[in-house]
């Protein structure tokens, strides 16, 4: 379980594949506190560290996950957002994230205003995923509220701090991002299908 709110920018080192698999080495000002089989969210995934060694450590994604998610275009060098799992009783700053992506999304437009970022998204059509106004979203690990709800579209609105701060500030139109949508939304989405 995960807030959403983002902990460091991690380093990937290393991207070793075997057979579906990729071993994906990351570097992290936290990996001192890590231990072997403890969750970490990647861009909001959630992965489990198989091994440490010094400043670095290793999760594996499996075929299940890479086709999922956007984890498998991470590039050595490239910046990711982490997030430790959460620990009972701390206060929850962002909304229940469980590290799940249900979808990748594209951005789709970057405006710039006085003082917040306005970047907006787009995801499948034919997916039962939504959004609404004032809801909550994760955006490649990160917890936000949505703005401009539309059909397989919506926005957020970033203030400064979270962009400079998360990989927000490297994201470009046309940029593949991890959607996990609202889990109380997909609740209420399975039981309205299941009551037609």
């Amino acid at each position: 379980m995960f807030t959403g709110i983002i902990e460091s920018l991690g380093e990937v080192k290393q991207i070793v594949k075997e057979k579906d698999n990729l071993h994906i080495t990351v570097t992290s000002n936290f990996t001192n506190e890590l231990k072997v089989d403890q969750s970490v969210a990647h861009n909001g995934v959630c992965l489990t560290v198989v091994a440490i060694d010094n400043d670095a450590y290793t999760v594996t994604a499996i075929k299940e996950t890479i086709d999922k998610t956007a984890i498998g275009d991470l590039v050595i060098g490239e910046k990711v957002n982490l997030e430790r799992a959460m620990k009972l009783g701390d206060r929850l700053d962002g909304h229940i994230v469980q590290g799940h992506v249900d979808e990748t999304g594209v951005c789709s437009a970057i405006l710039e205003q006085n003082g917040s970022t306005i970047f907006t998204f787009t995801y499948s059509s034919g997916s039962n995923n939504l959004t609404i106004e004032k809801g909550s979203i994760t955006i490649n690990g990160v917890s936000l509220t949505v703005v401009n709800s539309k059909a397989n579209e919506f926005s957020v609105a970033i203030i400064p701090f979270t962009k400079e701060h998360t990989t927000f500030h490297l994201l470009k139109i046309g940029d593949k991002v991890n959607l996990e949508f609202d889990v109380l939304g997909k609740y209420v989405v399975k039981l309205n299908a299941l009551r037609n």
